[in-house]
């Protein structure tokens, strides 16, 4: 079937993730029940014009479907009529005109400076021993410093990271290698926490293990980082790996660091992505500016040869 050749084709040629996988195979799927009027086997992707696609998608909305969903669908059926008309010679795309939902863009959560100190230095597990307080302060300010996703910390193996170059080698979406450097200081705790983790019984090669010499799981450094954000008082109201990465950047940019430079830090494929920091960074300015100026919330300030004659 084509839908099953096409799913074949984002899976091992794309190499789209699995999670991606699901979501745009259940969109073709649903398609197809409905462009063939409840009969998925009669399902002729050809015989289809925009204003077909166009009634589906007015369908899930009129429906109550969200925003997200409207426009993860649409990406859906783009992918799968791309690939008819590259992998099957089909006439013509329709999906090509296809619009897709706009989705409002919520300012990523983050860490404010002065929160920052707390978190790296004052921030000590509930109970372990010198390991894991070592290892537990060594993830939190990993993830500061480097911006890394929680998938990459927990893939990051003691042959790729370089204490002498200062680089970490992590693989990143659709296995893609990049190279992030990192300070002095981040180089002593990684060779001090090395010093301590001698001793577990261990060869695995992942850099971060648990006491027993087992490599750590994302559920592992969920709880490490919420515990350590509730601890210190950070007031983001998300406490997550994704927060950090997202201090990184923000703290980047509002301290003069180059766009292109950061996005290749984190891994971005657009420069879009990481433009976002950039409106994180002005609405501090803004609210900065709203507390500050006299004028700005309308009021205006007392004159000083008025209060004199008070």
């Amino acid at each position: 079937m084509i839908i099953d050749a096409y799913l074949t084709y984002i899976r091992c040629e794309l190499n789209l993730s699995a999670s991606t996988v699901l979501c745009y195979e259940k969109a073709i799927k649903d398609w197809a029940e409905f462009a063939s009027g409840g009969n998925p086997e009669n399902f002729d992707p050809t015989d289809i014009t925009v204003s077909d696609l166009r009634l589906w998608i007015s369908s899930l909305a009129s429906g109550g479907a969200s925003p997200r969903t409207l426009r993860l669908k649409s990406q859906a059926l783009r992918s799968f009529y791309r690939y008819l008309a590259r992998r099957h010679n089909a006439r013509s795309n329709p999906a090509a005109e296809l619009q897709l939902a706009k989705l409002d863009k919520p300012l990523p959560a983050f860490v404010r400076q002065n929160e920052v100190t707390r978190l790296t230095e004052e921030y000590t597990p509930d109970s372990g021993s010198e390991y894991i307080v070592v290892r537990n302060r060594l993830i939190i300010t990993l993830l500061y410093q480097t911006g890394m996703r929680v998938s990459e910390l927990v893939g990051l193996t003691d042959a790729a990271t370089d204490t002498f170059k200062g680089e970490l080698k992590v693989l990143g979406k659709r296995n893609k290698e990049r190279i992030i450097p990192f300070g002095e200081s981040l180089k002593e705790q990684i060779e001090n926490y090395r010093k301590i983790r001698a001793s577990l019984p261990t060869k695995d090669p992942n850099l971060f293990l648990r006491p027993d010499g087992s490599p750590l799981t994302r559920n592992i450094i969920y709880r490490i980082v919420r515990s350590a954000m509730e601890q210190t008082g950070v007031s983001s109201t998300k406490k997550s790996p994704h927060v950090l990465r997202h201090t990184f950047a923000t703290h980047m940019v509002d301290n003069g660091a180059d766009l292109t430079a950061v996005q290749k830090i984190l891994g971005h494929t657009s420069l879009a992505t990481t433009q976002i920091y950039t409106h994180t960074s002005f609405r501090e300015l803004r609210d900065t500016y709203m507390k500050a100026h006299p004028r700005a919330a309308g009021k205006t300030p007392a004159d000083p040869e008025d209060e004199k004659k008070r």
